[in-house]
């Protein structure tokens, strides 16, 4: 079953007061609410035998997805992390980004597909939404066409189904950016969870990646063995840590070989609910929360805003690719079609 309401105007100028519907698709195990704004997901409902819990952090309304920073449950791109300082050269030529954290460009730039307006495609069972992003948009080559497509699956779970193609050699890494909560609300450190990533990617203290690839072993960053999240969060003495100000780093999975395979686990508090990550992706992005705590944007229903009381599975390739040699492709031809796909998948005791 899929509904459509109305969710809010957009304030901003380029698309001011256009009607922004939200799109809910249920069945008897999950809930999962999307809008087209960002094709941003606004929340996760569970069904436990204690009744639905909301296991993504989200807002009320429209406005604060379109003022907060964090990327809430949006769409990422064209490059899902950093580049650093916003430069870039592919095929000779010299490209510049737009700065926008710190001396680096960040999730697609001053306007990312975050605050795109999305339009969306209702099938029988799924949700698809589409835009374009033009040649130079945000200093970025080649004009970019692309769907995101949200269905539920018999699992008990969702999945993100992405494509895009080009008509010039450009570089791409999209990714989602829900925050999760298992327990609806509170720090995140008493989850258990289990990464099969044997590698990381150190980073410096602007949280571009040094160019290193690192065994995980006697790392915080290992989870490879189920643990809490507080385990990795507190080891305030590695430098990795310190820099971070948490966990936000690209861990690097086991076994990249094609095809969509299990990656994570993560368990609530209480045990009620677990979450299994399935993807295509050779990494994901664990990042903990360490820059919430905007108290002008609290969480629906008036939830506060926290540090470390969400986290995020970033699904996604390496950061900063374009510029490390030894790091894994981020091109895209014209001719060629980028397609991946990411489940996250509920059960409950």
């Amino acid at each position: 079953m899929i509904t459509k309401k109305l969710f809010g105007t957009v304030s901003d100028n380029f698309n001011y007061g256009k009607e922004v519907y939200a799109y809910t698709l249920a069945n008897d195990s999950i809930e999962l609410t999307v809008m087209e704004y960002g094709a941003t997901i606004l929340r996760a409902r569970v069904n436990t035998p204690a009744g639905w819990r909301d296991t993504v952090c989200g807002y009320d309304a429209l406005r604060s997805y379109e003022e907060a920073e964090g990327y809430l449950g949006a769409v990422v791109g064209r490059i899902g992390n950093r580049i650093c300082r916003g430069k870039f050269s592919l095929d000779g030529v010299d490209y510049s980004l737009y700065i926008n954290n710190g001396v680096n460009h960040l999730h697609g730039g001053k306007r990312g597909f975050d605050k795109k307006l999305w339009t969306a495609t209702v099938s029988d069972d799924a949700v698809t939404f589409s835009a374009v992003s033009p040649d130079g948009e945000e200093g970025y080559p080649g004009t970019l066409t692309m769907s995101v497509t949200y269905t539920l699956t018999a699992e008990g779970g969702f999945k993100i189904a992405y494509r895009a193609t080009t008509d010039k050699k450009t570089i791409l890494n999209l990714t989602n950016h829900a925050y999760f909560n298992l327990a609806g609300e509170g720090y995140i450190g008493s989850h258990k969870i289990l990464i099969d990533a044997d590698r990381y990617l150190p980073t410096d203290d602007t949280l571009i990646p040094t160019g290193e690839i690192k065994s995980v072993k006697g790392t915080p960053f290992d989870f490879t063995e189920e643990k809490l999240i507080s385990e990795g969060l507190e080891a305030d003495d590695n430098e990795d840590i310190v820099i971070g100000g948490g966990i936000d780093h690209c861990l690097v999975f086991a076994d990249r070989g094609e095809g969509v395979k299990e990656r994570a686990t993560v368990t609530s508090p209480d045990g009620s609910i677990v979450m299994k990550v399935f993807t295509d992706r050779p990494c994901v992005q664990f990042y903990s929360g360490n820059f919430l705590g905007d108290e002008r944007y609290p969480f629906r229903g008036g939830k506060p805003q926290q540090r470390r009381h969400a986290f995020c599975l970033e699904t996604q390739s390496m950061p900063d690719a374009i510029n490390h040699e030894n790091f894994l492709d981020c091109t895209l031809s014209a001719g060629e079609e980028f397609v991946t796909c990411t489940e996250y998948r509920f059960s409950v005791k």
